[in-house]
């Protein structure tokens, strides 16, 4: 399934549902959805929720390269 379609399936059965709370239940939808579209990018681009506060208040999320990210002592 084309990753729209799959987004959209999400939010649907999460709506339809009648499980859910109105904004943040659906957050994690339009992450994977960024995550999938990510991987075909270059650098490749994943996606954060709830991410911390970096001087302009606290976002719903963000878009990081992979170069962005902190590695731990690991390299992992």
């Amino acid at each position: 399934m084309h990753p729209l379609e799959t987004h959209l399936e999400e939010l649907r059965a999460m709506r339809s549902s009648g499980a859910t709370v109105k904004e943040t239940s659906g957050y994690r939808a339009p992450a994977n959805f960024f995550d999938e579209v990510g991987k075909t990018l270059k650098p490749k681009v994943r996606c954060f929720i709830h991410v911390k506060n970096s001087g302009a208040g606290l976002p719903d999320g963000g878009l990081f390269s992979s170069d962005q990210l902190k590695r731990d002592a690991a390299g992992a």
